[in-house]
């Protein structure tokens, strides 16, 4: 894994620290702002909020989840939003609007910082 890009996602989690960056996975490329996986989780959480009762029960613990301190956690996820992926053509999924994207450190083949923007 990356150490430089471990050093990113770590600094993401300890604070206020954002920036754009593109990952190659498999071929694919993912575009976006990494953040921290306590707002990836504050998200997430909000996104389930308004729902059923299983949808709030998801939200509660998605939102507890979002409560751990991840500054001290072992670092093994990267989380961006407004991301985009590209795989094979110009267009990128989602074609309009955009969401959080949750990767596997360790699946990431190589990066560069900046971010793609075909909009």
């Amino acid at each position: 894994m990356d150490n430089i890009l471990r050093n990113f996602v770590k600094a993401a989690n300890q604070g206020d620290f954002s920036l754009d960056i593109t990952l190659n996975l498999n071929g694919a490329l993912v575009t976006g702002t990494t953040v921290s996986a306590k707002k990836y989780m504050q998200s997430l959480s909000r996104t389930f909020e308004n729902g059923n009762e299983i949808s709030q029960e998801l939200s509660e613990k998605l939102s507890r989840a979002s409560e751990v301190n991840y500054a001290h956690e072992e670092i093994n996820y990267i989380h961006l939003e407004e991301a985009q992926v590209y795989n094979g053509d110009s267009q990128p999924t989602p074609s309009e609007g955009s969401f959080y994207w949750r990767g596997k450190l360790e699946e990431v083949d190589g990066f560069f910082l900046g971010k793609i923007d075909a909009r």
